[in-house]
């Protein structure tokens, strides 16, 4: 079973009506590894991510859970994962220890071991001293934290974690980082899907980069980085409006399109060395184009994403009107 992957799909579709919101995606993640799903509110991660959870029908393609076809044995596939969406489903009226008591009896384990497991979790998440409280008494970050632990009740193989750190503060955040690390380091497969370009950088081993239910890339962080140059010159325009102008020089200069962001009046160009910045530079200056701030750095995940998109994540986004809502996922 070690050669299956964790997760094999081909052509996933998801219609709602007339729109695709996941359109023909393919996705082979391999055992032991934190796959990264990549993309803004709307792309239709979620919507992905419900389908190989038996969550929704499969429209189009096939799926398969270490082996497990997803539309044929939904059963089957239900044992071999856990599940934490973007907002929590413990019982707020009840407490730690109740709510994940339950999940391991809704799940088919003994009430002696549902108890000796769910003590083990909350040890393990570092919620042993709040075992006895209610939920209503928790913050966010424990809540998502109970959330996980309720996810691995029955110690499934696969986790699907849909935009983990939602909400989060950075301290509360890189405690989850580390417990998803530790999950992997003790035998778990993750799919993680985030809006969050650091966070797929810290965590995952491969991304794939989905916009508007489309895949349009896939990789690890260093092979995604490597696609738009060893470089990116990255430079804020005095006047926004001489974005068209300075892109224009760019393109006589190195035959290379620019990535622009006209309300920040940013531009972003790929180099292949790093002493290519001065050519460009020198063309600004002679074009009569004035620049507010220039620097030169190893190109980031935001850069690959600009560049494979045309938009940014829309990290600073409120989140809260797209999630679990099918509807909003539309695709091109």
């Amino acid at each position: 079973m070690r050669n299956i992957p964790a997760v094999h799909a081909e052509g996933l579709v998801k219609a709602f009506g007339d729109f695709r919101a996941v359109a023909g995606v393919d996705l082979r993640i391999e055992q032991g590894e934190i796959y990264g799903v990549l993309g803004p509110n709307g792309a239709g991660k979620t919507t992905m991510l419900k389908m190989l959870a038996t969550l929704l029908p499969i429209d189009g393609g096939q799926a398969e859970i270490f082996g497990v076809d997803v539309r044929r044995e939904p059963h089957r596939t239900r044992q071999l994962l856990g599940v934490t969406g973007q907002y929590a489903s413990v019982d707020e009226n009840l407490t730690a220890n109740e709510n994940l008591w339950l999940f391991g009896r809704l799940q088919g384990v003994s009430s002696r071991t549902a108890r000796a497991t769910a003590s083990q979790l909350l040890e393990q998440f570092g919620l042993q001293e709040a075992a006895n409280k209610p939920i209503s008494q928790f913050s966010g970050g424990m809540r998502r934290r109970l959330d996980l632990a309720a996810s691995l009740i029955t110690r499934p193989p696969l986790i699907f974690l849909d935009e983990p750190t939602t909400g989060l503060d950075p301290r509360t955040r890189g405690q989850m980082w580390d417990t998803i690390r530790q999950l992997v380091a003790d035998g778990c497969t993750v799919l993680l899907t985030t809006q969050y370009l650091d966070e797929a950088d810290q965590l995952a081993d491969r991304i794939a980069v989905i916009d508007r239910g489309h895949k349009v890339a896939e990789g690890t962080p260093d092979e995604l980085k490597a696609s738009v140059g060893n470089s990116t010159l990255q430079l804020r325009l005095t006047d926004a409006g001489d974005q068209p102008a300075a892109a224009a020089a760019v393109r006589r200069l190195l035959g290379e399109e620019p990535v622009l962001s006209p309300e920040s009046g940013r531009m972003n160009v790929a180099l292949d060395t790093a002493d290519r910045a001065a050519d460009v530079l020198i063309a600004l200056r002679e074009a009569g184009i004035g620049i507010a701030s220039v620097s030169v750095d190893a190109p980031t995940l935001d850069e690959v994403f600009l560049a494979l998109t045309g938009h940014d994540t829309g990290e600073g986004s409120d989140r809260s009107a797209t999630a679990d809502k099918p509807q909003l996922e539309v695709a091109r």
